[in-house]
């Protein structure tokens, strides 16, 4: 067993945002949509499982009719060295198109690097690294 995957229920755009996360972070990308699931609770091309696997793991689905999409608040997902430097860096770029800065990555006085973003799907980042010299 990994570790904690977040799943994330999305407003009708899971296909969408996971296949942004799997351009962002690579990896492999499995969509099941309600009508091969089974479900009727959705329209039947909406995602009713995904599942990044690679250097980050992610699940999420579109939200069905009983369900809230997410919305962060008083959270981020953390890749605080999950990742070489310049990894890490290019993450936090492809992010931030289209969405939002709230601190950009940068060296902080304790000698660490790091930044907080909110991407293009409302989803909050924090990202950073040790300082490699």
């Amino acid at each position: 067993m990994s570790g904690l995957i977040p799943y994330l229920l999305f407003p009708g755009n899971a296909a969408e945002a996971l296949e942004h996360y799997r351009s962002v972070f690579g990896g492999d990308l499995q969509l099941l949509d309600y009508a091969h699931a089974g479900r009727h609770d959705g329209p039947g091309d909406a995602i009713a499982h995904g599942q990044l696997s690679g250097p980050v793991e992610l699940a999420g689905a579109d939200a069905g009719a009983d369900d809230d999409a997410v919305q962060m608040n008083g959270m981020f997902l953390s890749l605080l060295g999950t990742a070489d430097a310049s990894t890490l860096t290019s993450w936090f770029d492809r992010l931030a198109v289209q969405g939002r800065v709230i601190d950009a990555l940068q060296k902080r006085p304790w000698g660490d690097y790091d930044g907080t973003l909110v991407d293009r799907y409302g989803i909050r980042w924090l990202i950073g690294f040790h300082d490699e010299d």
